[in-house]
């Protein structure tokens, strides 16, 4: 296969990766951290712009908004664009590895080519971890204080930050013309380890804290929170004389009344001192009383900016280096499969342990096998692992330069490594179709029984692998036939823990169809679409009736949740025909239908109670979106909420949507409502409608 071939067929399956892990994010049920999917995105769009692929050809991976209701959204004349990074995972057109070093060279003689000059003098400077604004001033005065938002509009927090009192209101000196000042608001760690120690519920870390202060519609003592802001960079400017380096504007700017960190930065004309420079600095963040996540190379010259000019996502005037996380070189002893609760199989790398970032690591998740073949991760190959958000571990890169000759690439099993059964292929994953595979059962009842499922009491993974190994459990309706001597005889377990587990497993038997639904690792059933089943089909056995019509291909079960046309939306939100035909056959599966015959015989509730909805009139039978993380409300609490006032909760958003509930961060669900002209409200204004304001 030829280099270009072989970029677009990793091109395709990045593709595919990214949107199964969107899709897998949206349902609440993510399955890899962050930044395992910030290196996809990454890696994708390195390719695609390597191939030439035209932005409205691409996965849709547009940068998250921050857009919130009730505030006025304006369009930034000169478009707030992220910085192209600099990534410890990057690789070239034909998929080889390569440096920081390598990168940043690239990156200077670009910019040499396209400026037709030897030298680029550029200055390092820190990247604090804040949120960005633009500051607009006539005349020298404060006029607008605007959110960086999606890039292109953000929104008008003047107030806010007039409140703060932490940028100047009036720049010394300027008394004509207009400019647009940019900087980041950002909380010191002293100052937000002291505002937290006032709060019942504290904050999460002190960027989403800002974030969340700066959506303040009441901006009362925000004065008191101690939120700083520096300022870094002029976008624009019309009748104000400015001066012509990044260095000297920053100078300019502290002379004016701004905070800038002149001491912080550092100036060169060397891509291998800017590069230790920043490398350098990673071991004095530590002392900082501020948050910074990496640093951020900028031409000097402000007059070369117009001249380089920028892509759809990022200008070419600057990059942006990341302070990695942790890596430790190890050896791969060995690659097994693990099989999960839905049968998915998983390449999973046995180390030889290694301590990282706190704790020794022993094994590591390869993800799928297409994320296998990519990384060409090989038994008796040396390493890099580091601790995604520094608590999962993985496998970052393959040291080919120690690969000891003989070593194979890893095969996907075509048969399950426990039971045996032949796999199967579905998108970019291998299943095991056998639901009676010993590893699934144990899974699925570690699953059954866990908190976002049947929430059972004491029943915790150690349990589990003794119920079936020791008392032959192999069914969730099993799990409630147990009686209190027989949980009593097994390891660690006297007779009063026995008996709550006995009470959790009573306890559990009333939690509703939709809980059981969830626990069952039906799978694309994620706690989402559990509940939506349930509500729109009230018992199991209208349920499994429907399933029944379905397989056997009755056309209105079919028109019913997955309409033939595209502009028609099925009952049940979010469930498209691929989707359903998975579902539906698997409840129809004689399996599946034997569960639900043996929770029936043990008591367990297999219907939705009408108690548990108590509609309220702004409510009952709207549907509801929720995109972005909320200041006080979990999504899982807020979908409860809505669905306990007899609301319903979606996924996708469409002219059918009633309200779309956004917070700190949304993403495109805030823009296609702001198109499609649905209403958009915020926490405040949901706990309103809620009755509970």
């Amino acid at each position: 296969m030829g280099g270009r071939a072989k970029a677009e067929a990793e091109l395709k399956q990045l593709a595919e990766q990214i949107r199964y892990h969107e899709a897998a994010y949206r349902a609440g049920a993510p399955e890899i951290p962050d930044s395992a999917f910030d290196d996809l995105v990454d890696r994708y769009q390195e390719l695609a712009d390597d191939l030439g692929i035209d932005a409205e050809e691409r996965v849709d991976v547009r940068p998250g908004e921050d857009h919130t209701a009730g505030f006025e959204t304006v369009e930034h004349r000169v478009p707030m664009l992220s910085l192209e990074k600099l990534s410890p995972n990057r690789r070239d057109s034909s998929g080889e590895p390569m440096s920081l070093e390598d990168q940043l060279s690239a990156w200077f003689r670009r910019r040499q080519k396209e400026l037709e000059i030897d030298e680029v003098p550029v200055i390092v400077e820190p990247k604090v971890d804040g949120i960005s604004v633009s500051l607009l001033y006539v005349g020298g005065q404060l006029a607008r204080a605007v959110t960086r938002g999606d890039g292109q509009r953000g929104d008008v927090i003047t107030k806010q930050v007039r409140q703060l009192g932490t940028v100047p209101l009036k720049l010394k000196g300027v008394r004509k013309g207009e400019l647009e000042i940019r900087g980041e608001l950002y909380w010191p760690l002293t100052e937000f380890a002291r505002h937290n120690a006032t709060l019942e519920k504290p904050l999460i870390n002190p960027r989403n804290g800002c974030a969340g202060m700066m959506k303040r519609k009441d901006p009362a003592g925000l004065e008191t929170t101690g939120i700083r802001a520096f300022l870094y960079q002029v976008a624009w400017d019309e009748g104000v004389t400015l001066p012509p380096t990044q260095l000297e504007m920053l100078k300019w700017l502290a002379d004016r009344g701004g905070e800038v960190y002149l001491s912080e930065v550092f100036r060169t004309s060397s891509d291998a001192e800017a590069l230790r420079y920043c490398e350098d600095y990673d071991a004095r963040r530590q002392k900082l009383d501020y948050d910074i996540d990496g640093m951020v190379i900028k031409i000097d010259d402000l007059a070369m900016y117009a001249r380089l000019g920028a892509t759809g996502h990022h200008p070419h005037w600057g990059v942006a280096y990341k302070f990695p996380p942790e890596r430790k070189p190890t050896k791969v002893l060995d690659i097994e499969v693990s099989v999960g609760k839905s049968g998915k199989l998983t390449p999973v790398a046995i180390l030889e342990p290694v301590f990282v970032s706190g704790t020794t690591v022993s094994r590591a998740s390869l993800h799928n096998f297409v994320e296998l073949e990519r990384k060409d991760v090989r038994v008796g190959d040396t390493v890099l692992v580091e601790k995604a958000g520094e608590i999962i571990p993985q496998v970052v890169e393959v040291d080919k330069s120690r690969r000891k000759r003989g070593t194979r690439r890893f095969v996907p099993p075509s048969a399950c490594p426990t039971c045996g059964t032949e796999a199967v292929s579905e998108e970019i994953f291998v299943y095991c179709p056998n639901p009676a595979c010993p590893d699934q059962v144990r899974e699925r009842l570690r699953h059954f029984a866990s908190r976002g499922a049947m929430d059972v009491d004491g029943m915790g993974e150690v349990l589990v692998d003794q119920v079936v190994d020791k008392l032959g459990v192999r069914s969730p309706d099993d799990l409630f036939r147990l009686d209190v001597d027989a949980l009593a005889s097994l390891d660690r377990m006297g007779k009063k823990s026995a008996l709550r587990v006995k009470a959790g497993l009573d306890e559990a038997k009333g939690r509703g169809l939709g809980r059981v639904l969830n626990g069952l690792a039906i799978r694309h059933v994620g706690e989402t679409m559990a509940e939506d089943l349930a509500a729109y089909f009230k018992t199991a056995d209208a349920l499994l009736e429907f399933a029944a019509r379905y397989v056997a291909e009755d056309e209105d079960a079919i028109e019913t949740v997955a309409p033939s046309k595209s502009t028609e939306r099925g009952a049940i939100d979010g469930l498209a025909r691929k989707s359903a035909d998975s579902i539906f056959h698997e409840l129809d599966s004689p399996a599946v239908r034997r569960v639900f015959e043996g929770l029936a015989e043990v008591g367990v509730d297999l219907g939705v109670e009408a108690a548990d909805v108590r509609e309220v009139a702004d409510v009952a039978g709207k549907t509801f979106v929720l995109t972005g993380t909320l200041p006080t409300l979990k999504r899982t609490e807020a979908t409860k909420l809505i669905k306990g006032a007899g609301g319903k909760v979606s996924g996708s958003v469409s002219k059918k949507t009633d309200y779309v509930v956004a917070g700190d961060e949304a993403g495109s669900k805030l823009e296609k409502a702001q198109t499609l002209g649905v209403s958009v409200i915020d926490e405040a204004e949901l706990r309103s409608l809620l009755g509970s304001a």
